[in-house]
């Protein structure tokens, strides 16, 4: 007979028994996760939010001749007395595993038709079909424990934001339409005909008239919203970054803030190795020199070294072309692959080709010579200034690229990382971080043929006024930085440039008359001539933090409810089209594409 003391659907969770409630009466409910018979007698798995219990339904019982209409996924009811596993049966890969509740009734709340996929196993079902389904998909144990761990980032974040003395505010969702960076989501106005709304893509402004406003420390976990085509690290459509403000700092104040919190973090949701604070900084030039990318992977130790002195006189005509059109030879030292197939050289070469260079150079140490097919064009000097140049002992192998420098760091900084996987030299259970610093405030555009902003035009150029007035502007570097983690940018910050006269000089030798600046930034340029605190910060993505701690590779496998690649909502069928009558209370005609 039921025990009308129970609550209505459990007085345990399916995660929370323990041989300690061993003769209790007690009442789980939860999704049928897989069904076993054994000569007769049902073993269900039984699951909800906090784990699995094993239901035993014997045949005796009266609902038994009901389960052949039963499902997986159903959800369900059972109560029963909890029983001890006999000791050959405790399952120790389970938290409730040395006990098992034996059924004495049972309830369906909750019936599931035939399932799109299974839930208890992958079945390789499509991106299309798990995103349609994605309620489904999220009752995965790994994608239900990575929004879990979502959770507890988020929820982390907040006290150790707080702990430094931060406050958290909010800032507008529906804003002005930005004119720098990506392409903005446009909302009509119902009450204005023919303006429009724009979702912010960061609170860059409004977080810096906090500043203005005299509120020292902000942050916000904050949505961010820009329509962006898909990659495996950013979502098309929205996304979430610590979005944090100081006054009165400097770059060193912010990277300490930022240390500890990520520091914090990282140790706390992961058993990973993780570099020491304070983090390695590299300023952009090197790094770019060095690794090929702004964005380096420190796990993997190769290096490109610059060898170009060395071919200055050189014979070899594919390296003497090269430097005679301006560009540059670098060289990647690896150690001890000599003995590698030559199947290994040649995939090399055909991956780099395969990236638009022209070839891959190698020289290989062997056996007390070089070998090389490029080896009979070099000089006895050239190839002893290779070798103190990369260090080369017996074994090691240098590779070369000859182009534009351009053209050489992005390819370069691609091969590195092809010969740091294939030659397994990335250690997966390191978080490597550094910091970017030193970027250069302009850059030139070779098709416009005019001087840029290379970063942010907001940062404050290193030495202020006075650089922007006497300093060539490519030679002007800025107080703007990244945090790089695994060869993943986190995010990228800068100290402010709250100065009026600093800003327009800086807009002007990107070409903008003051008259631009007023009619584009008007609201903070009217602010900074109110009396505006130096200022600066920072905002490390959410989900990219959170995909690195779960260890997956997409950052859809750590959203609730993602788009697809083509920025859809399979689930909710977003976007859609909208009544005739909707479009005319916002005034708005769809002209059909061409």
């Amino acid at each position: 007979m039921e025990n009308t003391t129970m609550h209505r659907y459990r007085t345990h969770t399916c995660g929370e028994l323990r041989a300690e409630h061993v003769g209790q009466q007690v009442r789980l409910s939860g999704w049928i996760h897989s069904v076993r018979d054994h000569g007769g007698i049902i073993f269900i798995d039984l699951r909800d939010h906090y784990g699995l219990t094993q239901i035993v339904i014997n045949p005796q019982r009266e609902f038994y001749r009901s389960l052949e209409h039963w499902r997986v996924e159903t959800v369900m009811c059972f109560t029963g007395e909890v029983v001890a596993r006999t000791p050959e049966t405790v399952n120790t890969k389970l938290a409730t595993g040395a006990i098992e509740v034996v059924a004495s009734d049972m309830e369906v709340l909750g019936e599931a038709e035939t399932l799109p996929f299974q839930i208890a196993k992958d079945d390789n079902a499509s991106e299309a079909m798990r995103l349609k389904y994605r309620f489904l998909d999220l009752r995965r144990d790994r994608l239900h424990q990575n929004l879990l761990l979502r959770s507890r980032v988020i929820a982390s974040l907040r006290r150790r934001m707080t702990a430094l003395g931060f406050n958290e505010y909010q800032t507008p969702i529906l804003t002005s339409s930005s004119p720098e960076g990506a392409r903005d989501f446009l909302v009509p106005s119902r009450l204005h005909p023919g303006q429009f709304y724009a979702l912010p893509q960061a609170p860059q402004q409004f977080k810096q008239l906090l500043m203005v406003a005299g509120f020292d420390r902000y942050f916000q976990i904050a949505p961010c919203f820009r329509d962006e085509d898909a990659r495996a690290d950013r979502s098309p459509g929205e996304f979430y970054q610590l979005d944090l403000e100081m006054s009165f700092v400097t770059q060193e104040d912010i990277f300490a803030v930022v240390e500890d919190v990520l520091s914090g973090i990282f140790q706390e949701f992961s058993a990973k190795t993780m570099t020491p604070a304070p983090f390695q900084r590299i300023p952009y030039r090197e790094s770019m020199r060095r690794f090929g990318t702004d964005k380096p992977d420190l796990r993997n130790p190769l290096e490109m070294i610059d060898v170009t002195d060395v071919f200055r006189e050189t014979q070899f005509n594919a390296f003497a072309s090269v430097i005679k059109d301006g560009g540059v030879i670098r060289a990647i030292a690896v150690k001890g692959i000599a003995g590698q197939s030559r199947k290994f050289f040649d995939d090399m070469i055909a991956f780099s080709q395969s990236l638009g260079s022209k070839g891959l150079g190698y020289i290989a140490w062997s056996e007390g010579k070089e070998k090389s097919p490029i080896v009979k064009f070099l000089s006895r000097t050239e190839l002893d200034a290779l070798k103190a140049a990369g260090k080369i002992e017996e074994g090691d192998v240098m590779f070369f690229l000859a182009d534009q420098e351009k053209v050489v760091c992005d390819i370069g900084g691609k091969v590195r990382t092809e010969l740091g996987k294939r030659l397994g030299l990335i250690d997966e259970n390191v978080f490597h971080f550094c910091w970017i610093v030193d970027f250069p405030m302009f850059e030139f555009n070779e098709t416009s043929g005019k001087i840029e902003f290379s970063h942010n035009p907001f940062s404050m150029p290193q030495g202020g006024l006075q650089a922007l007035n006497e300093k060539d502007p490519l030679d002007i570097l800025a107080y703007q930085y990244d945090i790089v983690c695994n060869g993943i940018e986190l995010s990228s910050g800068a100290i402010r440039n709250h100065d009026p006269k600093v800003m327009y000089k800086a807009f002007e030798i990107a070409g903008y008359p003051p008259e631009h600046v007023d009619a584009k930034f008007g609201g903070m340029i009217r602010a900074f001539k109110l009396g505006a605190p130096p200022h600066g910060g920072i905002a490390p993505g959410v989900d990219r933090i959170v995909m690195l701690l779960a260890g997956e590779a997409n950052l859809r496998e750590i959203i609730m409810f993602p788009f697809n690649q083509q920025a859809q909502d399979l689930m909710m069928n977003a976007p859609s089209e909208v009544t005739p009558e909707q479009l005319r209370e916002l005034h708005i005609r769809v002209l059909p594409p061409k």
